[in-house]
C-alpha cells in the first residue's frame, strides 16, 4: 500500500463533527495570530519593506487570503474566483520578495477586507464539507494545509517583526524561569532501524511521506540545544578568526559579511547585548542560541569536537522508542502539543532556558526537541524514497537539492499545526534571520 492510498482514507467511523471543529478551530487560531501581527503597527508599516529577504507585511496578508481562496474556495468548494485578477501578484513563485514592495498591492484595508471575505466563505463551505472523496478533502487535508501556511506565514511575519527597528510592538509573557539544568550534557542514541517520516498522519504535507525504514549507528546528541552561553565561549575562543573551524563556503560568507557573532547581537561597554522584538538586553546565558546560520552552527560543531546530527539521527532522538521499538507522533508520545510540553505558538518572544519542559522529553530523555529553536541538521533537503509530490510541486520538490539545508523541531514562533516530528523545513546555510539554533552530537556508543 502506498503514502498516496493510505492517506485519503477517511476511516467511515471517524468523527466528522470532531474533524469539522479542529479544522475551525485551528483556522481560527491562525488568523487570530494575523490579526494580532499585522494590527500592532501602523499602515506605513505594513506595507513598508524592512528587509529584501521579506515581503511587506501587507502582501503576506493578503497572500494568506488568496491561497484561502485557491484551495478551500476553489479547489475544495466549487466556488467562483473572487479576485483572479489578484492571483499573479500574490503568487509566491512569480515575485521574489524583493521585488514585491513595487507591485500594485491591496491597501491595508482591502486587505484585510479580502481576507475576511474569503474567511466567511470557507466558514460555508466547511460547515457542509463531508471530507471524503479525494486525497485533497479527505481527513480535512486542505483545511489542515491551510491552517498549515497560513501559520508558516505568521511565523514568517514574525520574522519581520524581529527585523524591522522601532520601538516595541510585540508583547508576550517570558517562559517560567527555572533552575540551571544540571543533567547530562548528551544522551546515547543507540543504533539500528527506525520508522522515518509518516504515512498516517493526516494533515502531514508531502516531504515529510511516506514512512520509511532507516539504520541509524549509535551515536550520542546533545541533551538540550546549544546555549548563548556555551556559543558564547567558542567565540571568546576565536572561533570567528579561524578558518580551520569553517567550510571554505562558509569561512568566505562571514569574512564578506563581516559576522562575528549571532545575528541581533552586539558587545557594549565589554557586555553581550541583543536586540529582540525591540528591545535591547543582555544575551541570556540560558537560553538556546538563536539566529545563527548553518555554517556558524557547524563551525561551532567542529570547535567543540562534535558534528550536526543528521536529520535522520535527529528524528530517531526525537520520535524513537526503544522499548517499544516504535515512532511516535512527538518526543512525549502521540499525545497533541500541550504548555508542559514545548515552547510554541508565540506563546512566548524568546526560547525558554535550556532544559526546561521535563515532560516534553524524549524517551531517552532528551529535551526541547520541539519548539524553542530550529535545528539545523547537516543533511540536505531531499525527498524520500517513494516521495510524490501533493497537492503541487512548489511546496517541496523545486527546493529538492544540495543547496538547502533541512531543519527540524520548530521555534518559540511556530504553531503546533506546522510542528510534529516529522516535520521538516529547510533553508539556505546563510539564512539566520529565522528563529534557528542547533544542538550537536558524536558518533560512537562510547
Amino acid at each position: 500500500m502506498t503514502d498516496a492510498d493510505t492517506a485519503a482514507d477517511t476511516p467511515a467511523d471517524i468523527d466528522i463533527e470532531a474533524l469539522r471543529q479542529r479544522a475551525l478551530t485551528t483556522l481560527t487560531t491562525a488568523r487570530d495570530r494575523t490579526t494580532l501581527l499585522t494590527s500592532c503597527v501602523d499602515e506605513p508599516e505594513l506595507t513598508a519593506q524592512v528587509s529584501p529577504l521579506m515581503s511587506p507585511l501587507v502582501w503576506d496578508l493578503a497572500h494568506i487570503g488568496n491561497q484561502e481562496e485557491l484551495w478551500l474556495l476553489r479547489a475544495v468548494g466549487g466556488r467562483d474566483a473572487m479576485r483572479p485578477d489578484i492571483d499573479g501578484l500574490y503568487d509566491a513563485f512569480e515575485h521574489p520578495r524583493s521585488e514585491r514592495p513595487s507591485l500594485p498591492l491591496l491597501p491595508p484595508a482591502e486587505a484585510r477586507h479580502y481576507a475576511a471575505e474569503v474567511r466567511g466563505r470557507v466558514t460555508d463551505v466547511l460547515e457542509s464539507h463531508a471530507f471524503r472523496g479525494t486525497r485533497l478533502t479527505d481527513m480535512g487535508f486542505a483545511f489542515g494545509m491551510v491552517a498549515q501556511h497560513e501559520q508558516q506565514h505568521d511565523e514568517t511575519m514574525l520574522i519581520t517583526h524581529q527585523l524591522r527597528t522601532g520601538p516595541q510592538a510585540l508583547t508576550a509573557p517570558d517562559p517560567e524561569p527555572m533552575p540551571l539544568f544540571t543533567g547530562p550534557s548528551e544522551v546515547l542514541v543507540p543504533g539500528g532501524p527506525f520508522t522515518m517520516g509518516t504515512s498516517t498522519e493526516p494533515w502531514a504535507l508531502d516531504n515529510e511521506r511516506p514512512a520509511h525504514r532507516r539504520e541509524v549507528a549509535p551515536f550520542h546528541i546533545d541533551t538540550t540545544p546549544v546555549t548563548n552561553g556555551a556559543y558564547l565561549a567558542f567565540i571568546e575562543d576565536g572561533g570567528y578568526d579561524d578558518p580551520r573551524w569553517w567550510t571554505t563556503e562558509g569561512w568566505a560568507h562571514i569574512r564578506r559579511n563581516s559576522l562575528t557573532a549571532p545575528g541581533f547581537w552586539r558587545r557594549e561597554a565589554g557586555q553581550w547585548l541583543r536586540r529582540r522584538f525591540g528591545v535591547t538586553e543582555a544575551v541570556p546565558l540560558d537560553e538556546p542560541v538563536v539566529h545563527v546560520c548553518w555554517y556558524e552552527a557547524d563551525a561551532y560543531a567542529r570547535w567543540a569536537g562534535r558534528r550536526l546530527p543528521t536529520e535522520a539521527e535527529w528524528e530517531k532522538a526525537a520520535r524513537h522508542d526503544p522499548t517499544a521499538d516504535r515512532s511516535m507522533r512527538y518526543p512525549w508520545g502521540d499525545a497533541d502539543p500541550a504548555p508542559e510540553h514545548a515552547n510554541l505558538g508565540q506563546r512566548h518572544l524568546r526560547p525558554a532556558p535550556a532544559g526546561s519542559y521535563p515532560a516534553g522529553e524524549s524517551p531517552l530523555g532528551v529535551r526541547q526537541l520541539i519548539g524553542d529553536v530550529w535545528e539545523w541538521t547537516s543533511s540536505d533537503f531531499l525527498p524520500y524514497p517513494g516521495f510524490k509530490a501533493f497537492p503541487y510541486k512548489e511546496y517541496s520538490e523545486v527546493f529538492f537539492g544540495p543547496e538547502y539545508k533541512v531543519l527540524r523541531g520548530g521555534s518559540f514562533a511556530v504553531d503546533e499545526v506546522a510542528c510534529r516530528g516529522t516535520f521538516r523545513n529547510w533553508d539556505y546555510p546563510i539564512r539566520r534571520q529565522i528563529f534557528s539554533g542547533f544542538r550537536t552530537a558524536r558518533s560512537g556508543a562510547v
